[in-house]
């Protein structure tokens, strides 16, 4: 999810503003004949353009965090109305020419109306940063769900994808393609309901029926390579056009991680990823019932028109698979929604669990005894990492864990590289120099070496002379804290 995109430090005009203008120039873009054609008539936000401060809301957690932005839960003042709030950094969206892809995102959004889609209420934006407020979803992550129950069941994982689908097939009608299709960004309202957000990576295909403004585009490459590694399908990896079959792919992927509890092609690298998609290394636990196997078997096609909904017949195909026997298309929201699994008030004793349930689906519960390194080092073979880190290891020494966090100053934060590994020893490098900084001194001593957690996405590393403040998106403060302490012996 983005914001949208005003005055960058210096001239031009907001996305917002554009309201105001009628959209009938296309000379901007007649030359470039990968970008959809815009329609030649007068468009008015939906959502407009207000102008509050962020000192009329109050912040509440922190929902996630991005490369450029932060989505936190905000309540206005004067209506008590609750908002997820995204805040995004104008000079990062400058520096790293993202303008148009988010002036892209709050147009694609603005024109959206799906009880299946997040919805956009208005902007705002301050000399620093951009706002976007959005229909707050009470009931977290999907994400959230799988990991807390381990797996879900047969019918949990029916339910929640035929409204994904459902979602989807409003959105490839419009000409759209999302491209980010993960349990990550399906969102539950409050009552259990799915809510498709992000649409950062969305591309508008050439027939679409969306209204584009100019110096709003996607990419300019077709094939250009966007996304999550676990989800992307093997064209992507091959350089081939965007089509509705992407996401009827990670569709695919959403469903299997649902049943199993970890996704199909997951590996210790992105690389490692990779190849297994290539090799459609696909492996179906016991477990999956016959109607199941066979929709993912389909929806993980290495030919992407071959995908149930990107044939001929639509989505026709899609909904009257057997897996879906005894789904009303016609009143989704007719249907009762699973039970949320809340979140665990003690983490702690359900870690081994929650980490063995997203390796290989068990529902087994590991006991705390069993809880020391060797168990954590598993965190390591779920967990992305990419071969270039490898180069600040020493000789037989492996990573433990490993994540790409906020690292907080007083005014200012930056992103890292956090690595453990088992020497022990914990490292945080520039990803974009690839240059290592100083060690955390290492200590068995709780007194000289501990892990304060704030939240599930916050942490401190505290030594003697200094306190490192770092941000985990994945929510893994808990997870650091264990694997640190038990490379200390408790």
């Amino acid at each position: 999810m983005s914001a949208s995109v005003g005055d960058q430090g210096g001239g031009g005009a907001t996305v917002d503003n554009m309201d105001k203008d009628n959209v009938n120039n296309n000379n901007n873009i007649a030359n470039n004949t990968n970008k959809p054609p815009l329609r030649a008539k007068s468009f008015s936000f939906r959502a407009p353009q207000e102008n509050f401060t962020i000192k009329d809301f109050e912040l509440g957690k922190i929902y996630g965090v991005g490369s450029y932005s932060k989505v936190v839960r905000a309540k206005k003042k004067d209506t008590g109305m609750v908002y997820a709030l995204k805040i995004m950094d104008k000079k990062f969206i400058t520096k790293e020419n993202k303008t148009a892809y988010v002036k892209l995102e709050r147009i694609v959004l603005d024109q959206l109306d799906h009880p299946g889609i997040v919805r956009l209420f208005f902007t705002f934006q301050d000399a620093t940063s951009l706002y976007m407020a959005l229909e707050s979803c009470e009931g977290g992550e999907l994400f959230d769900q799988i990991t807390r129950k381990g797996r879900l069941s047969e019918d949990e994982t029916r339910f929640y994808a035929a409204e994904v689908v459902d979602a989807l097939e409003y959105i490839h009608k419009l000409g759209l393609l999302h491209r980010d299709i993960k349990p990550e960004n399906l969102l539950l309202s409050s009552d259990g309901h799915i809510k498709i957000a992000d649409f950062g990576s969305v591309k508008p295909m050439q027939d679409s029926s969306i209204t584009l403004l100019p110096n709003a585009a996607s990419d300019d490459k077709a094939c250009t390579f966007v996304g999550t590694a676990a989800y992307v399908p093997p064209e992507v990896l091959n350089s081939s056009p965007a089509t509705v079959g992407n996401d009827l792919w990670a569709l695919g992927c959403t469903l299997y991680q649902m049943l199993a509890g970890s996704s199909p092609f997951k590996d210790a690298s992105e690389w490692l990823t990779f190849q297994r998609i290539i090799a459609r290394d696909l492996r179906f636990p016991d477990y999956f019932s016959e109607e199941a196997k066979d929709l993912i078997d389909r929806l993980l096609d290495v030919n992407p028109s071959n995908r149930p909904g990107a044939g001929p017949d639509g989505y026709a195909s899609l909904k009257n698979h057997p897996f879906f026997n005894g789904i009303n298309w016609d009143d989704l929201k007719a249907l009762k929604p699973p039970v949320l699994a809340l979140p665990r008030k003690d983490l702690s004793r359900n870690l081994s669990r929650n980490l063995s349930c997203a390796k290989d689906g068990s529902e087994k519960q590991a006991s705390d005894d069993g809880e020391n390194a060797s168990s954590i080092t598993r965190l390591a073979s779920i967990e992305s990492f990419d071969s270039k880190w490898q180069q600040f290891l020493e000789p037989n020494e492996s990573i433990i864990m490993i994540s790409m966090v906020k690292k907080h100053q007083k005014l200012t934060s930056k992103k890292v590289q956090l690595i453990l590994t088992n020497k022990p020893k914990i490292i945080y490098v520039n990803p974009s120099k690839l240059e290592p900084k100083e060690s955390i001194v290492w200590s068995d001593n709780p007194n000289e070496l501990s892990v304060q957690v704030a939240s599930p996405t916050n942490f401190k590393i505290c030594t003697p002379k200094k306190i490192l403040s770092f941000e985990d998106a994945k929510q893994r403060a808990l997870h650091w804290k264990k694997a640190i302490e038990a490379l200390q012996g408790h």
